[in-house]
C-alpha cells in the first residue's frame, strides 16, 4: 500500500465519504458503443464507468483515459463544465489506477478525438497501489503469473488470450452438443486414480477415513457411462498430475475427453480434425495460422504416421528390426534414462520422445503404440503387440491422446495385473487395479472410441503463446518469499 495514497483515500472520506460504498453505478454505455456509434449518441448524455489508465493537465482542463471491458475512451473534463473540478481534479482526489463513473456529453475534441465532456463523476473505488509504469509496462514474468489481475490491466494483449480462451470452450462445448453429445460431470476426488499414468495429488477423507486422489482423468468414469448407454458423452474439466512444471506442463490443467459408442480410432481422429479445424475457424477465421517461427496449417486431414515408422524417419532407428539388448546400448549412448519395469514397448516410446517427438512440426497423428505403454487401448487386429492408438502432434507437442477403447474385461484385468507388477518394480506412474471398472465392463461395453483433447495446449496454438502460463489465468508457482 502507497503512503501517500492511503493519505488521500483518509481526506477524500473526510471530504466527499467513503470511495468503497457504492454498491452499484448505472452505465449507459460501453466505450466501444460510443465509438462506433458517435454519430447516434453525438451530444447525449451517456453514464461510463472503469478504470483511470492516463491523466493530462493542461489548465482548467483535464483529459483522462477511461478503460473498461471493450476499450478505452477519453473523458474530457473542464473546470467551467464540472462543479467540483475543484475537488476532483485540483486536490488531484482522481489518480490514475481509481476505478471511476462519470456522466456527460458525447463530443469530439478539437483534435477529432471522441470524449465523454464530464459533468458529473462518482469514485467506485480508490487504488492504494501505484500501477505499474505505462511506458515500460509490466514484463516481470513472475509478477504477471503471480498477480494476473496487474497483467489485465496493464497488457491488453493478454486479456485478448483470456478471451479468445473463452471463444475456444464456448466453441467446442457448442460443437459438441450439435452433434448429439452430452455434458457429463464425473468426480474429482477419486478412491482410486485411474484412466492414464501420472503421480496423484493424494489427500484423506476425515468422515469416511480413507485415502482419495485429485483426479488425473475421468476416463474410466465415462466409460460406466458409455455401458450405462450414454453413448455420446463429453467432460470438460480439471486433471490434476503431480509432476513437473515447465512451459508445456502445470499440475492443474483443462482437459476434454470424449467417448463415443460403436466408433474406432479413426473415428476419433476424424472427430478431433473437425474440432480444431473448426475452432481455428471460429476464433482465427482461418486454418492456417502462425505459431513462434513458423505456420501451422490444421486443415483437415492431418498428416499420420506410426510410432515406429517416425523414429525411422526422424532417428534412422528401425527399431523393429532391434533387440531390446541393442536398444538398450543406443539408449545409454545417447543417455536416455532407462528404468527396470520398462520392456521393448517403453523403450520405443523412449526412443520417439529423444528422436522424434521434437521435429514433428506440422499437425500431425502418431499412430499404433505398443500395447505395454497403453494399458486402456484395444490391440491391432493383425498385431497383438500394437494398439489402435493415435495421439497428436503439432510444433513437437502433444495435444491429444486416443484410441480404440479396450472392452474386453478379461484382458483389461491382465493389463491392471501387469502394471501392478510394473510398480513393484518401482514404477509409481503404473495405473491401479480398479475392479469397479472391470465390474462395469462384464456388464458389456460396445466397441468404442475415446480421446481426450488438451484444451490449455489448443489455446496456446490459437493465441501464438509460449508457455502454458500464458494461458491459465493463475498458474501454479512456488511459494512466494516472505
Amino acid at each position: 500500500m502507497d503512503n501517500e495514497k492511503l493519505k488521500k483515500y483518509e481526506e477524500i472520506t473526510k471530504e466527499i465519504g467513503n470511495p468503497y460504498e457504492e454498491l452499484n453505478y448505472e452505465r449507459t454505455n460501453l466505450s466501444e458503443e460510443i465509438i462506433n456509434d458517435f454519430p447516434k449518441l453525438e451530444n447525449k448524455e451517456v453514464a461510463v464507468a472503469g478504470r483511470i489508465m492516463a491523466i493530462r493537465k493542461q489548465g482548467n482542463i483535464c483529459f483522462a483515459d477511461l478503460v473498461d471491458e471493450k476499450g478505452k475512451i477519453q473523458l474530457y473534463i473542464k473546470s467551467e463544465e464540472f462543479k467540483d473540478y475543484k475537488i476532483f481534479i485540483e486536490k488531484n482526489f482522481i489518480d490514475r489506477g481509481d476505478i471511476i463513473g462519470a456522466k456527460g456529453i458525447v463530443t469530439k475534441t478539437k483534435r477529432g478525438e471522441i470524449s465523454v465532456l464530464v459533468k458529473e463523476i462518482k469514485l467506485l473505488a480508490k487504488a492504494l497501489n501505484n500501477l505499474p509504469e505505462k511506458f515500460h509496462g509490466l514484463k516481470d514474468t513472475e509478477i504477471i503469473y503471480r498477480k494476473r489481475y496487474l497483467d489485465l490491466i496493464m497488457n491488453s494483449a493478454s486479456k485478448d488470450v483470456f478471451i479468445k480462451r473463452s471463444k475456444i470452450v464456448a466453441h467446442i462445448r457448442d460443437f459438441m452438443n450439435k452433434r448429439g453429445f452430452i455434458e457429463v460431470e464425473t468426480p474429482i476426488l477419486q478412491p482410486i486414480y485411474g484412466g492414464g499414468e501420472a503421480k496423484p495429488f493424494k489427500t484423506h477423507h476425515n468422515e469416511l477415513d480413507m485415502d482419495m486422489y485429485l483426479r488425473i482423468a475421468p476416463e474410466l468414469y465415462l466409460k460406466k457411462l458409455i455401458v450405462g448407454g450414454l453413448e455420446r458423452i463429453y467432460e470438460i474439466g480439471k486433471l490434476f498430475r503431480n509432476e513437473g512444471i515447465d512451459t508445456k506442463h502445470n499440475p492443474e490443467y483443462t482437459s476434454m475427453e470424449i467417448y463415443w459408442a460403436y466408433k474406432s480410432a479413426d473415428d476419433m481422429m476424424k472427430l478431433t480434425e473437425e474440432i480444431i479445424t473448426s475452432a481455428c475457424e471460429t476464433v482465427l477465421g482461418k486454418t492456417k495460422i502462425e505459431y513462434a517461427d513458423t505456420t501451422l496449417d490444421f486443415t483437415a486431414p492431418f498428416e499420420r504416421i506410426t510410432m515406429v515408422d517416425a523414429i525411422k524417419k526422424y532417428g534412422d532407428i528401425d527399431v523393429n528390426k532391434l533387440s531390446i539388448d541393442e536398444m538398450k546400448k543406443i539408449a545409454e549412448k545417447h543417455n536416455i534414462k532407462i528404468e527396470k519395469h520398462m520392456g521393448k514397448g517403453h523403450l520405443i516410446e523412449l526412443f520417439f520422445e529423444e528422436f522424434a517427438e521434437k521435429k514433428i512440426i506440422q499437425p500431425t497423428f502418431v499412430i499404433d503404440y505398443p500395447v505395454e505403454i497403453s494399458p486402456l487401448a484395444k490391440r491391432k487386429k493383425d498385431n497383438k503387440e500394437i494398439t489402435d492408438r493415435f495421439e497428436l502432434f503439432a510444433y513437437g507437442r502433444e495435444l491429444c491422446n486416443g484410441y480404440s477403447e479396450l472392452n474386453d474385461p478379461i484382458d483389461q484385468k491382465k493389463r491392471f495385473e501387469e502394471q501392478t507388477q510394473k510398480r513393484k518394480l518401482g514404477y509409481e506412474e503404473a495405473h491401479m487395479m480398479d475392479l469397479s471398472f472391470i465390474d462395469a465392463l462384464e456388464y458389456g461395453m460396445p466397441p468404442t472410441g475415446g480421446v481426450g483433447l488438451g484444451i490449455d495446449r489448443l489455446v496456446m496454438f490459437l493465441t501464438n503463446s509460449q508457455s502454458i502460463k500464458d494461458v491459465i489465468l493463475f498458474p501454479t508457482l512456488r511459494k512466494e518469499e516472505n
